[in-house]
């Protein structure tokens, strides 16, 4: 056994990459299917688990958190921690935490009625955009243009029921160009950006969009990195919207989310950056400073 794990799920491309890279720097490490995966705690609080360090790549949010969460009390590193999952997991929970680092997100607010929720949106004014605190790839998100698409989409929230839909987290529509940014930091070092564009307002390669090399300016690269610490995310990308309207010291960027097990595919060839390689060398230090 080795004493670095690849959590996963499911083998995407991402994976593939990862482990290839791990293999090219000679780097042993076992792939762990969590779903197969099974840890006990016995009466010592003790385990018997042979992985110092962990990477997590699991697609259920859900179980790459709990495994998380198991494999730290057993004394393991897992990048990323459960507490950077937790926050990053969450969108209400991320901008909380950007607001009182006093990074700039779009404006934001939230309501638990949907009374109070349309009542937050016509204050926001439109057009504004609803999103599901829990979620990724552009699903569930709706731009509301007026009244009637604020009172539909609230109410069919509503009739769904659950704890999930009474949580109306609103956000103003940024009058972004067709494009957003993500930017890839790995050990709080900023190492590449695309953008994402699409004839969409939804601008995400899931949906569509098309992935092309965005050059890291001292502006994305310091605000991605301090996106990053304000949540002590070891591998995280930073989604970053420009905001032609808004007067910062980031040049109107804006964050717009963070993603705790990043996707990078797409990214490879098209920044140039061997991002899996980076991520595997930052793992295999972290073995190396365990010893």
């Amino acid at each position: 056994m080795a004493e670095l794990a690849v959590l996963y799920d499911r083998i995407r491309p991402d994976e593939k990459m990862l482990f290839e890279a791990l293999d090219d720097l000679g780097v042993p490490y076992d792939k762990v299917y969590t779903p197969q995966l099974k840890l006990t705690f016995d009466e010592h609080g003790q385990a018997q688990v042979p992985w110092k360090v962990a990477i997590e790549r699991c697609v259920s949010q859900t179980r790459g958190h709990a495994v998380t969460r198991a494999l730290e009390a057993f004394g393991v590193h897992v990048i990323n921690p459960s507490h950077v999952i937790e926050l990053c997991g969450d969108k209400l929970a991320t901008n909380a935490k950007l607001h009182a680092a006093g990074l700039p997100t779009p404006r934001t607010g939230v309501a638990f009625d949907g009374d109070a929720a349309l009542h937050l949106i016509e204050d926001m004014g439109y057009p504004a955009v609803l999103k599901p605190t829990v979620g990724s790839w552009g699903r569930m998100v709706s731009k509301l243009n007026d009244r009637d698409a604020a009172e539909a989409v609230i109410e069919h929230k509503e009739v769904l029921g659950g704890p999930q839909h009474g949580v109306f987290y609103v956000q103003e529509l940024i009058d972004k160009p067709g494009r957003d940014i993500r930017a890839f930091v790995v050990g709080g070092q900023c190492i590449g950006a695309i953008y994402r564009t699409s004839e969409h307002w939804i601008t995400n390669t899931a949906r569509g969009a098309k992935a092309t090399n965005c050059p890291v300016n001292p502006e994305i690269a310091d605000l991605a990195q301090q996106a990053a610490a304000a949540i002590h995310g070891e591998i995280v990308a930073i989604d970053l919207v420009e905001d032609s309207a808004r007067q910062n010291r980031w040049g109107g960027l804006v964050i717009i989310e963070i993603n705790h097990t990043m996707e990078f595919k797409n990214s490879v060839s098209t920044t140039g950056v061997n991002i899996p390689r980076l991520m595997a060398e930052y793992a295999a230090g972290k073995l190396n400073a365990s010893q």
